[in-house]
C-alpha cells in the first residue's frame, strides 16, 4: 500500500477492506462492512505512512493492547462519538475482578461485553504471576475456550474483537468468541463458572419498526422466556433474570445495576425475591455518581454465587458497602481510580470472604 498514491491508494484500501471482510474466522468479523472513512487520500496515505513506520511486529501484546485501549477510553471521553456507553470505567472493572478472583481452565461469560473490558482485565489477573502460574494447557484453555459474550452493536463489537485479539485472546482464523445476537432471546444453551458485566442502562428494551405510513417507530420490547421469574419490558431486570441462567450451580457472578433494580416494584420485588432464595447475594457495593459517561447514573454493584436447587432460602445475609454518600467524583477533574476502591476490596476480604470487616 505505501507504493501507492492518490485515487489508486483509496481504491486499493477500499478493495482491501471488503476482502479483509470476505476472510473466516475473527478476521472476517472484525472487518465486515468495514468502510473507509478517510475521503482525502493524502490524509489516507499520511496515516498508512505511520502506522507502516512502526515496528508492530517486535511489540509485546500487552503494549500493543494497551495502546488499543487508550484509544477507545478517549473514544468513550468524546460525547459526540456516544461510546461512552459501551465504556466501563477500568477501575471498577478491576476491582470487581480482584474481588471474584477467576481461577485457570474456568469460563468467564459477559452477555454484553461492550469492548471487552471484563474479558481483558480478567485476562490480566489469570496472567499474573502473582496470582497464577499457568502451564502450557491452562495457557491454551484462556487464549481459545475461556471467554464468551455478546455484543448487538456491530461497531462495538467489532472494537471487542481487535481489543482481544490485540491482548492474545483468540486467532484471527479461528471461532469468533463474541456473538452478535441478542443475549436476552432465549435461555443459554451452556453455562459458565463467571459472569461478569455491566449491562446497558436504559430502562426499557426497545426495537425500531416501520409503520404503514413509512415512519420509524419504536415499540417496548418483553422478553417472555419460561425460565425467566417475571415478564417485563426492564431490560437490567430481565439482564439479571438471564445471567442468573448463566451460571452453572456453583457459578458466580458480579453485576453493575442502576438503583431501579434493587427497589422497583411489581416485577422487580419478584425478581429480587427469587435471586435472594435461589443464590446468596452476599455483596452490594453503592457506586458514587460521575464515574460513568451517561451523566447522573445512580449505580451499584451486586455480587452473587448460584446454587443448587433447594427449598431454603440461599441468601442468609447482605454486605453492603456505601461508597456514594459524601462521596464526589467527575470524569474529568476527579476519576475513578483503583486506590479509590481498594479499601472495598481489601474489606470484601476475597481470599476469606467468610471473615469481612
Amino acid at each position: 500500500m505505501t507504493t501507492r498514491r492518490g485515487a489508486e491508494l483509496e481504491v486499493h484500501y477500499i478493495a482491501l477492506l471488503r476482502k479483509l471482510g470476505e476472510q473466516k474466522g475473527m478476521l472476517g468479523q472484525i472487518f465486515t462492512k468495514a468502510q473507509n472513512k478517510i475521503t482525502d487520500p493524502a490524509k489516507l496515505f499520511r496515516l498508512i505512512d505511520m502506522v507502516d513506520s512502526t515496528k508492530w511486529v517486535m511489540l509485546g501484546a500487552d503494549v500493543k493492547g494497551d495502546i488499543y485501549e487508550g484509544l477507545l477510553e478517549r473514544n468513550a471521553e468524546d460525547t459526540k462519538s456516544g461510546a461512552g456507553q459501551y465504556f466501563t470505567p477500568r477501575a471498577l472493572i478491576r476491582a470487581m475482578v480482584e474481588c471474584v478472583r477467576p481461577e485457570p481452565c474456568k469460563t468467564i461469560a459477559d452477555p454484553a461485553c461492550g469492548t471487552g473490558g471484563f474479558f481483558l482485565a480478567a485476562h490480566d489477573f489469570l496472567t499474573d504471576p502473582d496470582h497464577h502460574a499457568l502451564d502450557k494447557d491452562q495457557k491454551a484453555f484462556l487464549k481459545h475456550a475461556t471467554f464468551f459474550g455478546n455484543e448487538i452493536v456491530a461497531g462495538t463489537r467489532r472494537l471487542c474483537l481487535m481489543n482481544m485479539f490485540l491482548h492474545g485472546i483468540g486467532e484471527m482464523t479461528g471461532d469468533t468468541l463474541v456473538s452478535p445476537a441478542d443475549a436476552l432471546i432465549s435461555q443459554p444453551s451452556e453455562t459458565f463458572d463467571y459472569v461478569l458485566a455491566n449491562p446497558p442502562f436504559g430502562k426499557k428494551s426497545s426495537m425500531s419498526f416501520t409503520n404503514a405510513d413509512g415512519e420509524q417507530e419504536t415499540d417496548d420490547l418483553t422478553y417472555n422466556r419460561q425460565d425467566f421469574w417475571a415478564t417485563t419490558s426492564n431490560k437490567q431486570l430481565n439482564f439479571v433474570q438471564h445471567i442468573r441462567t448463566m451460571l452453572k450451580t456453583t457459578g458466580r457472578a458480579a453485576v453493575v445495576v442502576p438503583d431501579n433494580v434493587l427497589f422497583e416494584g411489581g416485577a422487580g420485588e419478584t425478581i429480587r425475591r427469587k435471586l435472594l432464595q435461589t443464590t446468596d447475594l452476599h455483596t452490594i457495593l453503592r457506586l458514587p455518581t460521575g464515574i460513568f459517561y451517561a451523566q447522573g447514573v445512580k449505580a451499584n454493584v451486586i455480587f452473587f454465587d448460584n446454587r443448587a436447587a433447594s427449598p431454603d432460602p440461599q441468601t442468609s445475609k447482605v454486605w453492603y458497602y456505601d461508597y456514594r454518600t459524601n462521596v464526589h467524583h467527575t470524569l474529568k477533574q476527579k476519576p475513578l481510580t483503583y486506590a479509590h476502591l481498594e479499601d472495598f476490596v481489601s474489606c470484601f476480604n476475597p481470599e476469606m470472604p467468610t471473615s469481612r470487616l
